[in-house]
């Protein structure tokens, strides 16, 4: 293991954002149009290392981190309604098609693993009928492709494709884990079995008020399983009952839960949908916009505007390094005991080894000196950044999430 000059270890020398009087923490669920774009360009990346690895025996350079999706038209009603004009998804990004005289069937397998994504997951959505995916994908630049090469077909350590920074961060506060598991828990397949008129279009804002957390959801119900008004807002105080339930699992704080506010039920204007899903006349969706790789968008913490989605998981150091900064905060967290939070922020060099960071800057907070845990983490630190090299096996067994 190569010991690095550049890990820094210091210790945080402000307020944790637990104990500030105000925190704010959302989380885009599974089927928000924004999502399912990370999730659609994800999938495709992953597609196409098994599809590289099988023809040629090592990733071939690709990113196909851009996605859109244009929300289509819809006539929701009670009892069922219907979907007018369908959703289009397009997929753009750059990918090797063909080497020499092969050719590989890099748009089709863009199209097959959207809709086989989206059967799976959003389960009143039919990809046959209601969504039309329109791959937009070009050959990369000869001078990226050159690079990537350099490295890919002698095996040897990556080098950078991007001059980028990565940060994460341990362990989630209350409010983080009642966010982000009370999406979770709604979009669990358990959970649908037995509330099936709840989509999968939801998003949980949490905002902390002191010791008070108030939670507000926009849920996304399904119109063919709700007969009237009176029946959807029953339906809508039994999930907010079991999102509350649920939420203090996580935390001993006041709790307060409200679910789709807009509605107005005197005007028998509430949120159904036919698909469970905004994106089939609500909203537009893209890759980037939604949650950072940790599944949470956290203002209060620190971020990178990076997409990991899409993105090639051998050289891409923003999403490599997402991975390998959350790995080492959580490590030090929990193998130091005396440690109580830590932050980890990586940057890299284009065209150098991602193996050699610039700097691997380790902030901590902890009721020992700083001194006293300094070489422990610096050795756990070199110790993942060693391993980075392997990273991207990580990211084809969907290991690591991107959303």
């Amino acid at each position: 293991m190569e010991k690095l000059a550049n890990v820094v270890v210091s210790e945080m020398d402000f307020r944790p954002v637990y104990e500030n009087p105000v925190e704010i923490v959302e989380r885009k669920g599974l089927g928000h149009p924004d999502t399912i774009c990370d999730n659609l360009a994800e999938e495709l990346s992953v597609a196409l290392c098994k599809l590289y690895l099988e023809e040629f025996g090592f990733v071939q350079h690709h990113n196909v981190d851009k996605a859109l999706l244009v929300g289509g038209v819809a006539n929701p009603s009670f009892g069922g309604g219907e979907i007018i004009t369908p959703i289009e998804i397009y997929l753009v990004g750059r990918a090797i098609k063909e080497k020499g005289e092969k050719k590989l069937p890099v748009d089709e397998i863009a199209i097959d693993v959207a809709k086989d994504w989206l059967k799976k997951n959003i389960r009143n959505l039919d990809p046959e009928r209601h969504v039309v995916i329109i791959p937009k994908i070009r050959p990369g630049s000869k001078d990226l492709v050159e690079l990537f090469e350099r490295f890919a077909k002698k095996g040897e350590v990556p080098l950078a494709n991007d001059t980028s920074f990565a940060v994460g961060y341990a362990p989630f506060d209350d409010l983080e884990k009642v966010v982000y598991y009370t999406e979770r828990f709604l979009n669990s397949q358990e959970f649908k079995k037995e509330h099936p008129y709840l989509g999968e279009d939801i998003k949980v804002m949490g905002v902390r008020l002191g010791d008070k957390i108030r939670i507000t959801i926009a849920a996304a119900f399904v119109d063919k399983y709700v007969e009237n008004t009176d029946d959807y807002l029953q339906k809508k105080e039994t999930i907010r009952q079991k999102a509350l339930e649920n939420a203090f699992k996580y935390t001993d704080k006041e709790v307060e839960i409200f679910i789709n506010t807009a509605d107005s039920p005197e005007n028998n204007s509430v949120y159904i949908t036919v698909t469970g899903t905004s994106a089939e006349a609500g909203d537009d969706g893209q890759v980037g916009r939604g949650n950072r790789p940790n599944g949470l968008i956290t203002p209060y913490r620190p971020m990178t505007l990076e997409a990991a989605a899409g993105k090639n998981p051998v050289s891409h150091v923003g999403k490599i390094y997402s991975a390998v900064a959350s790995t080492i905060a959580k490590k030090v967290v929990t193998e130091i005991e005396e440690i109580e939070e830590a932050y980890c922020y990586l940057v890299s060099q284009i065209g150098k080894p991602i193996t050699q960071p610039q700097a691997c800057d380790v902030k901590i907070r902890t009721k020992r000196d700083v001194k006293g845990v300094e070489e422990s983490i610096k050795k756990i630190a070199e110790e993942e950044i060693s391993k980075i090299s392997e990273i991207w096996k990580g990211y084809v067994k969907k290991k690591f999430t991107i959303a």
